[in-house]
Formats: C-alpha cells, sequence, structure tokens
C-alpha cells in the first residue's frame, strides 16, 4: 500500500457537497436523490477545473493559465471526466433537466474533440508527408493555440512527434463513436480519420519523442521507439477498424479500414519491448496507460502483470510515482534555463525525481477494470491524502510533488523520507480529469463497458485456437496432373470461377486508394507490402469476391521467392504466424498457387521441397498449426470477409455510376478514376481495368488454356499510355513500383531480349564464340581508344552466356547508366529493361550469385527490411551495416525509413552491391532467427552485419580450402536458403559442413553448394535408410543384452557388445564421416 503523507487533511469530495456555487445548483423545491445530488456536486468539479476554460471558439483547453497553448493528448484525457459525466447523467437522470445537462456536456465534449480535429486538418500536408518520410520535420504539432488552432511553434523547436498523442485521439474518437456522439460529419473527414489511422500505423518503426516529449531518458532530442506509443497506436488501430464514423445512420463510405498486420507488427515489437519502455528507460509510469485503461493494448496477461509491478517496485513513492528512473523535470538539480541535459547529467536526479498523482489515477483505473476494489480503495486512500483542497471545498490534483531545494541532500541519503511540496500545474487537467472518472466508476455511476464500448478491456482474455484454411491452386491442368499422380487433388485457377485470385500486390495496389481525397490532396495508403493477415481473408469488391496469395511468392518482391526451400519456410512460418496472431471473425484462409518455378528442373515433377511440404498440410498439423485444405468454394462459409466499399463506382460519382451488371465496359468505370491536377489518375484506371479483366460478363466461362500465371500477374489489356505510369507513380511517391505492378507494364514495347543460352540437356555446341568480359582489355575499342559501346552492344546480343551478358550490361550501367537506350531491338531497349528480362532468365537458371548481382543494379530491396530492422532494434539490439571498421561501418540505434535505410546501406557497403544485397537479405534472416529463436541472440548487444559476411566467407574458404576470392563468390551463389541455414549454424555455434555438388551444373551456372549439419553430411536417403536401421539392431542387441546378463549373471558378455557397438560407430562414420568428438569439415 503506497504510504501517505503523515498529517496530512484528507480530502473527501463528499464533504464539498455543502459547498454552494452557480453552476447547475438542483432546485430546493423538488426532491432530489443522493445519487442526483452527487452527480451534482462532480458536475461543479468538472466544471471550475476544466469546463469553464474550455475556449468558446475552438472548444480546446489551454493547458494552465502561464501555458496557454492546448496539447493534444491533455486535451482528450481532460474531456474524459466530461464525456464520463454526461453518460452518467444520461444513466440516472432524475429529472428532463439532468437530461438536458447530460446532452449539453455532450456536446463540449464533441466541440472539444472536433477542435482537436480542426488543427490536424490544418496540417494534412504534414500529414501527408510523414506517411512517407517518417522524418521528425514533417510530423504533426504536439500543442496549438487555444483561440485559432494554428500553431504555436517551429517544427525544430519541439518534440512534436508524439505517435501517442495523435493515437489516443483516434482512440477516443472511436470510443465515443461508439457510444452515441457525433464527431465527424463529413466525408471529407472520414477521409482525414482514415489517413491519420495510415500516419500510426506503422508505429511499431518509428522513433518519436514519447508522451514526455524528450525522446531517449538523456534529455538530448534523441528519438526513440517508446512502448506507450507503439500501444496506443494499437490500440487506435483496433478500434477504429470497420467502424462506421457516422454511427448507426452511417453508410459503407464512412467505414474505415486498418490493416491486420500493422497492428499485430506492433503487438510483436510491444511484446519483445515491455516491461521495458525503451532502448534507453528501462520502466516508464507512462506505460500504465497501454497496460490497462485506456489502451489494453497487451494481450499477455503476463507481461501485463510483470511490468505493473516493476512500475510499482521501481517509480511508486509516497505522492505517486515518478515518471521514470532519474527523471529531472522540474527537480531542484535542473537548470530550466536549458532545453536539453548534459551527458553525464543524469546522476544528479537520481532519488530526488518528482512524483506524480497523476498514475495513481491510472491505478484506480486499473482496478476497476480488473475487479479489483482492494486497490481501488487503497489508492483511493492515498489520493486523499496529497489532494489539496480549495475555499470552495474543490480537491485539486496538483501536477506533481518536488523535494524542497533545502533538503536534497537528505534526500539522497533517505530516499522517500522528506517531505515534499507540490509544483506545476493545479490542478493538472488531465489527471484531475481521470480522478474524477475513477471516483464515478468507484462509485458505480458507470459501468466499465459504458466508458469502453468497443470492449477493449477483454484484451487479455484466451482467444480459442485457430484453425488454418489452405486452398492448394494448380497455375495450368498440367500441373493439376502432376499433383494428382502424387495424390493430391486440387483445381486450376479457371476452375474456382466466379472467385478470382490475384497477387499480395494487387491489394497493396487496391489498398492504396483507400483513403484518397483530391481535395484535402491526400494521396491514401502508402504503397507497401500486406502481410499474410491482410492476404488470408477473402475480399468483396463490386460484389465480386477475391481470394490473393501470400506476397512471399511474388518473385518480382524480391528474389527469395525464386527459392522453393525458402518459400516452404516462409509459408511454415505464415501458417504458425496465422494460428498464433489471428483475431478476426471467421478463419483464415491461404491460397497458395502451384506455378512453373515449382516444379524439378526437367518439369517432369514437383520439387521434392514443395511435395513434401504438400502432403504434410493434408496431414492436417503443419509449422505448429492445425490445417484444413479443401477447395475456396468450400470455405466460403467459415472464412473471413472484407467488404472494400471505398472501391464501388458509385462512391466518387456522387451516386451516378453504372450498375454492376453493365461493368464490362471500361468507359463506366472512368467516372470513378480519380484525378489529381486535372489529370486522370493513371494508377486508378489500370485498377479499374483490373477490376473489368477479372470479372468476366456474367454468363461467359472462364478459359485457362493460355498463360496461368496472367491471372496472378494481373496484367491489364488496356491501358492508355504504360509510360505514364511510372511517371504518376513518382508523382505519387510510390517507392519500388515495379514490385507491386506487373513489370511489363514498365517495360518499352520491345520484344523480349532473347538472349541465346546454353542449352542443359546438350553438350555446348553453340556457333557462337565464348565471350569473356573479364577485364576492360578485353572490351572493344574505337578508332580513339574508347569503349566501343554499338559494338558492345552487338557482342550483347551475340553471346549465349549469362555471366558475360550480365558482364556487359554492367558495364553499361556503369558508363552509360540505367536508362541509356541500347536499341538493341529498335527504341525503348534500356539498359534497365535488359537487366529486368535477364534477372528473370537467371532466376529460371537459379542463378544465385547472377540473381543477387542484378537485384543490387537495379536497387531491388525488401519490403520488409525496415521491419526487419525495427524487430532488431526492439529487441534490444544494436545493429551495424557495412564491413568493419568504423567509420566505414554505420551503427543503427533506432528505426529509420526504408529509403534512408537503404542508401545508409548502400553508403556503408561503399556501393559494393554484393555487400549491400547480401546485408538487406541477412537482416531480413536475422530478424527471422530473433522472431522464432531469441535465445541465439542472448549474449549479443551487438549484431555486426559486415562481420557476420566476413564470418561466412571465411567458414566456407576453411571448409571448401579455397581463396578468400572463391569463398566470396560461394558465399554469393548459395540460395537464399542455404544462407540462411549458414546463418543459423554460425549463430547457434552448430558443427555444419559444406558440400559441392557432384552434379552436373548448366553452362553459365554456379556450381551448387549445399550446408549440412555435420551428422548429416554426404548421406543419402537410401543410406540414412541404413542407419536407421543400424540404430533399430543396436537397440535390439542392447536389449538382449540387458536380458542375457539378468539369466546368465556368471557370464561377462560385455565386450562382445562393446565390440558391436564399435563396428556400428565405425560404420557410422564411414557413411556420415562423423564421430563422437566432431570438427568441423
Amino acid at each position: 500500500m503506497p504510504k501517505r503523507v503523515s498529517g496530512r487533511t484528507r480530502a473527501s469530495v463528499s464533504r464539498s457537497t455543502t459547498d454552494t456555487d452557480d453552476y447547475h445548483q438542483p432546485n430546493n423545491m423538488r426532491s432530489r436523490s443522493n445519487s442526483g445530488v452527487k452527480l451534482d456536486n462532480y458536475a461543479r468539479i468538472v466544471h471550475q477545473t476544466i469546463l469553464r476554460h474550455q475556449d468558446p471558439v475552438t472548444g480546446l483547453l489551454p493547458a494552465s493559465g502561464d501555458q496557454p497553448d492546448a496539447w493534444v493528448r491533455d486535451n482528450v484525457y481532460s474531456i474524459l471526466s466530461v464525456w464520463a459525466l454526461s453518460l452518467a447523467y444520461r444513466k440516472n437522470a432524475d429529472r428532463d433537466e439532468d437530461k438536458a445537462k447530460a446532452y449539453e456536456l455532450e456536446q463540449s465534449v464533441v466541440k472539444l474533440m472536433r477542435g482537436v480535429l480542426q488543427c490536424i486538418m490544418r496540417q494534412l500536408d504534414k500529414v501527408e508527408k510523414f506517411k512517407y518520410t517518417k522524418s521528425t520535420m514533417d510530423c504533426l504539432h504536439a500543442k496549438y493555440n487555444t483561440r485559432t488552432c494554428a500553431t504555436v511553434v517551429g517544427d525544430d523547436q519541439w518534440g512534436h512527434l508524439q505517435v501517442d498523442a495523435t493515437s489516443l485521439f483516434l482512440l477516443f474518437l472511436a470510443q465515443m463513436t461508439a457510444s452515441g456522439l457525433h464527431i465527424v460529419y463529413t466525408q471529407d473527414e472520414v477521409d482525414v480519420v482514415q489517413n491519420l489511422m495510415f500516419y500510426i500505423e506503422a508505429a511499431y518503426k518509428v522513433a518519436d519523442y514519447g508522451m514526455w516529449e524528450r525522446g531517449d531518458k538523456t534529455n538530448q532530442g534523441i528519438p526513440e521507439l517508446n512502448a506507450s506509443s507503439i500501444g496506443m497506436a494499437k490500440a487506435a488501430l483496433e478500434a477504429l477498424d470497420e467502424l462506421n464514423l457516422f454511427g448507426a445512420g452511417g453508410g459503407p463510405g464512412s467505414v474505415v479500414h486498418a490493416l491486420a498486420d500493422d497492428i499485430q507488427h506492433c503487438q510483436s515489437i510491444l511484446n519483445s519491448m515491455l516491461p521495458r519502455a525503451s532502448m534507453s528507460k528501462e520502466v516508464d509510469a507512462g506505460v500504465l496507460s497501454i497496460i490497462s485503461y485506456p489502451a489494453f493494448a497487451v494481450e499477455d496477461i503476463s507481461i501485463v502483470n510483470i511490468t505493473k509491478e516493476k512500475i510499482i517496485s521501481k517509480l511508486q513513492g509516497r505522492y505517486g510515482c515518478c515518471r521514470f528512473l532519474r527523471d529531472g523535470h522540474k527537480t531542484p538539480k535542473e537548470d530550466p534555463n536549458r532545453l536539453y541535459y548534459e551527458s553525464a547529467e543524469l546522476k544528479l536526479f537520481e532519488n530526488i525525481e518528482c512524483e506524480w498523482p497523476l498514475f495513481w489515477t491510472y491505478l484506480i483505473l486499473d482496478g476497476v477494470f480488473t475487479n479489483s476494489p482492494e486497490q481501488v480503495q487503497e489508492y483511493r486512500d492515498a489520493l486523499e491524502g496529497i489532494l489539496i483542497k480549495q475555499k470552495d471545498g474543490i480537491c485539486l490534483l496538483p501536477e506533481l510533488y518536488s523535494v524542497p531545494p533545502d533538503r536534497v541532500d537528505e534526500e539522497y541519503v533517505n530516499p522517500h523520507s522528506v517531505e515534499r511540496v507540490p509544483l506545476g500545474k493545479l490542478p493538472l487537467k488531465w489527471g484531475q480529469s481521470l480522478y474524477v472518472l475513477g471516483s464515478l466508476l468507484a462509485e458505480g455511476f458507470l459501468a466499465p463497458g459504458e466508458i469502453d464500448p468497443l470492449n477493449r478491456r477483454f484484451s487479455t482474455i484466451p482467444k480459442p485456437d485457430v484453425v488454418v484454411q489452405v486452398s492448394i491452386l494448380a497455375e495450368n491442368e498440367e500441373i493439376q496432373e502432376l499433383l494428382m499422380k502424387n495424390g493430391i487433388e486440387v483445381e486450376t485457377i479457371a476452375d474456382i470461377h466466379p472467385i478470382h485470385v490475384q497477387p499480395a500486390r494487387v491489394l497493396s495496389h487496391i489498398y492504396a486508394r483507400l483513403g484518397r481525397n483530391q481535395r484535402l490532396g491526400l494521396t491514401g495508403r502508402p504503397y507497401r507490402r500486406i502481410g499474410c493477415l491482410g492476404t488470408s481473408k477473402f475480399y468483396v469488391i463490386r460484389n465480386t469476391i477475391f481470394a490473393f496469395t501470400p506476397q512471399f511468392i511474388d518473385h518480382q518482391q524480391f528474389y527469395l521467392a525464386l527459392d522453393n526451400q525458402m518459400i516452404v519456410d516462409m509459408l511454415r512460418t505464415d501458417l504458425s504466424y496465422l494460428s498464433s496472431r489471428w483475431r478476426m471473425t471467421g478463419r483464415p484462409t491461404v491460397t497458395f498457387p502451384i506455378s512453373q518455378t515449382m516444379l524439378t528442373e526437367d518439369h517432369s515433377d514437383l520439387d521434392p521441397a514443395v511435395l513434401a511440404t504438400l502432403k504434410k498440410l493434408q496431414d492436417g498439423y503443419y509449422g505448429g498449426a492445425r490445417i484444413q485444405t479443401g477447395k475456396l468454394s468450400e470455405f466460403l462459409t467459415t472464412s473471413c470477409f472484407a467488404k472494400l466499399s471505398f472501391l464501388d463506382a458509385s462512391k466518387h460519382a456522387g451516386g451516378m455510376g453504372r450498375e454492376q451488371d453493365d461493368d464490362d465496359d471500361y468507359g463506366c468505370f472512368a467516372e470513378h478514376g480519380m484525378t489529381f491536377n486535372g489529370e486522370a489518375d493513371d494508377l486508378a484506371q489500370y485498377l479499374d481495368q483490373l477490376l473489368i479483366t477479372a470479372n468476366p460478363s456474367r454468363g461467359s466461362k472462364v478459359r485457362g488454356d493460355s498463360g496461368g500465371l496472367d491471372r496472378f500477374k494481373a496484367a491489364a489489356t488496356k491501358t492508355k499510355d504504360m509510360v505514364s505510369l511510372m511517371h504518376k507513380a513518382k508523382e505519387l511517391h510510390l517507392h519500388n513500383a515495379h514490385l507491386y505492378l506487373p513489370t511489363k507494364l514498365f517495360r518499352s514495347p520491345q520484344p523480349s531480349l532473347h538472349l541465346t543460352l546454353t542449352d542443359s540437356s546438350a553438350p555446348h555446341t553453340s556457333q557462337f564464340p565464348q565471350v569473356v568480359v573479364t577485364s576492360e582489355c578485353n572490351l572493344p575499342r574505337d578508332s580513339s581508344g574508347d569503349i566501343d559501346y554499338n559494338s558492345l552492344v552487338q557482342l550483347l546480343r551475340d553471346t549465349h552466356s549469362l555471366p558475360d551478358q550480365a558482364d556487359i550490361l554492367y558495364i553499361l550501367f556503369k558508363d552509360k547508366g540505367m536508362e541509356w537506350d541500347t536499341r538493341l531491338h529498335g527504341k525503348g531497349s534500356t539498359v534497365r529493361s535488359l537487366l529486368t528480362d535477364l534477372y528473370v532468365k537467371a532466376g529460371d537458371l537459379k542463378h544465385w550469385g547472377l540473381i543477387r548481382m542484378i537485384s543490387g543494379i537495379l536497387r531491388k530491396k525488401v519490403e520488409e527490411l525496415d521491419w526487419a530492422c525495427s524487430d532488431l532494434l526492439a529487441h534490444q539490439k544494436h545493429l551495424t551495416v557495412g564491413l568493419p571498421p568504423e567509420p566505414r561501418e554505420k551503427t543503427i540505434t533506432a528505426p529509420i525509413p526504408p529509403d534512408k535505410l537503404a542508401m545508409l546501406i548502400d553508403e556503408a557497403s561503399e556501393n559494393n552491391i554484393t555487400i549491400a544485397i547480401l546485408t538487406q537479405e541477412i537482416m531480413v534472416y536475422l530478424a527471422m532467427n530473433m522472431r522464432t529463436q531469441p535465445s541465439l541472440f542472448s549474449e549479443m548487444y551487438r549484431l555486426r552485419i559486415g562481420l557476420i559476411i566476413q564470418v561466412m566467407a571465411t567458414e566456407l574458404a576453411q571448409s571448401l580450402n579455397c581463396s578468400g576470392e572463391e569463398a566470396t563468390e560461394s558465399l554469393m551463389s548459395l540460395s537464399p536458403s542455404e544462407l540462411k541455414i549458414l546463418l543459423h549454424h554460425i549463430l547457434s555455434g552448430k558443427e555444419f559442413g559444406v558440400q559441392r555438388s557432384v552434379r552436373s551444373v548448366d553452362a553459365g551456372a554456379s556450381p551448387a553448394i549445399s550446408i549440412h549439419e555435420v551428422g548429416n553430411v554426404g548421406a543419402t536417403k537410401s543410406e540414412r535408410a541404413g542407419i536407421s536401421k543400424l540404430k533399430s539392431d543396436m537397440r535390439m542387441l542392447e536389449e538382449h543384452r540387458l536380458s542375457w546378463s539378468q539369466q546368465r549373471q556368471s557370464l561377462t558378455p560385455h565386450s562382445l557388445d562393446m565390440e558391436h557397438i564399435e563396428s556400428g560407430r565405425i560404420w557410422w562414420v564411414a557413411l556420415t564421416g562423423t564421430r563422437t568428438g566432431v570438427k568441423r569439415l
């Protein structure tokens, strides 16, 4: 129980009920119930401490008389007591006057919330910029002018980036709307709220200044990941998802949407951070707002309890709780004339941190929601001892209690022993409001569900087990027959009509239209990948059912999808993730297509890894998840559905759009295409055409005889000007547009390169001479000695070697640039288009060295790179990129936007495309291992990716007994799955072996290298079966020996048994190359 100040007068709310005031006095001529009298008293308190300060024009509340600005966070918390009081009056109304009073209070709440919304709408340009830059200079401001809603301080003069403040506003916008208040009036405001959700959806990778506006603990203006911001953003997104902002009278156009993957990313990072509040703060009392009311953001009750206990044990004192350890705010040792602290100044504040009664109000609310009356009474009693009673009988909650300057030394020696004095705002409106809210709940005027209509308080209740539904589709009839031969019955893409299947990047493109508003200059959601939670639902778009394939099978995103073993690993991970993180109504449904790339090299059968996975899926349990396989049509009644009404043709056409039956005519969708700057939005037209081509006329049969992958690649058959799409994408800040839209859209209209390749099934007998471009000495020259680029292009046309083609294109890229037109097939044959074509061909041959090289040249980026970086940082790890030593090696201590992260990697790699692309790949693998096996990193504080690359190359050099250059080439030639295995073995310290393939290798392809655990090196399937038989025989022999020993005590067959065992060991060594004391191969 918290200690109270001895001798202090205990101020009770009930004592002030006899005091008089002009605000809402009860009519003495009429009878009044006891509850009505108490409510009137609370109304008087709320009026005197909060409502009388509300600006009559904007509805905003100033912080205090000395601080006239309106803070977003303080305003939202301050109005909660008014909202709660209105609900209490409406519930306990004795007279008509009480209903009128409830309405008046409700309108005061609406006025303030709309005031905050008006402040935000004056900064929509910042909302739009921040969605892409995540910069502290492009964020919404934390405080505004109370009278005008204007900004009051410069972008760089305050720690404005406070994701929790914006999220808190959105959370209570949702809760108040669900309670019946009408805060959002127009469709424009709906779009603003939708874009604010995009503003906060990436909170898990945004370093901000936190709820104390100071950044990290050192108070030097350094932003960092804050658990309070991530948790509040998660709560706001969950609360707003599928909410109609117009209330019961709204239509589908006023519904806002959140993406489940962003919510779960926040959850994952939050769980990994708590009970720490950030990298610099081991504990922070502000986290109470996310583990309990109002956010209830944490689902694991054990994390909630651990965090709460740590806050109480580390921060609680006699007057409240400290914000965090070594907090210097308003302590006698703080210099009020400096904005920031010196580097070693924090030690001065140890044991004299100010104590805030505010946090006891959170603990009162926590006791109410956890049904702990003892906790509620404990902290109410404690608060009564430190409230300051005014002459009019109203009790005020001070901002904080500080150690008197003349008793600092005494407090240093004996913490919590000195009588403290109140400082700061009196009252702190934020704390006063929560105190009144807690009192109304504790005294029964309100039930917890009335101030939590969206039921966030049930977040810690265990969820039922999830069954993941998997529908396997064949790209064409040939693959369907191969699957049938292996006992797997599936449908083809043509068989599933009227359900339409599209790749995940199309869903990203669709969601990019959500929240677009031409008048406000809002472009909607940034073009980002959709995770497995988003693609595991059915979508209804213009009365058509769509299913989407997982992102990880789209090789246009990144080359990891070209490795079938990697696809299998990522499928297992996604199924396990769905099983543990699915929270939506209905079951998740994974649409898994089998394409040509998942066949063996001769296309005679399925890849063994894929086939084994498909059979395991049919067993009903895979990757720790319960699985049910079947047809898509069979899952319609049990799956999760989302209706994307924002794509309805009438939404932006004033309801004048044509009926769905006529949607086979492209003209009807021209009205729907949004316009910016008076020009048609080509991206919108592309999407409209996609919906048309994917939705055949009623009665027509879907043909599946040509190009099964055409559906997956979502290629539009009509576009006005495909080249203009890329320019429009740049205007809309579309990053990596080629990853989301079909590659063919961004190629010039020349035919494919048709590079001459060696036939892997026949000896090399090409009539063309072998061109080896190993140095500039071999390059064609003109009469002046310069490189003859026209002859070099002719060499490119003639050569059949993939590495030589890559070398030539690299030289052209380096000397001429990516957009140089080679005119190989007429106008438009740019270096970029030829490299893209070569990337596809290298992918078909699984030439990983070339794939990585071309990916580096094309500046391909893993879309989840910044998420992987944030995930590692959230586990309190620092990252370095680039080869040692510094300054080449760069350290990452806080999340940064994806473009800046890619630039940093390029800079640290000194523009070495090999190092840069490997850095991206390894960062993703480290994050995968961190999520599945965090114990691998238990003793690591800094993850040096450049050093990891060096160690990998060194291990390969030792294992293969080759030079460093050959080892680097071998490292680049590893498949993604083998590279991931090698990284895991190095991290875990397991012994492993490296083996070159003895199979014949395609011309131009890299020698195959495989990584094995040392016990499995070289063992074939039949040999492994023999080893298993040997183990079985040895067990039987041991059992026989024990039985014989019991019958014949006089005999000692020990030596015979040992002889058999030793012979078995010799056989084992012969088969596997290992002994009991293993060594690295």
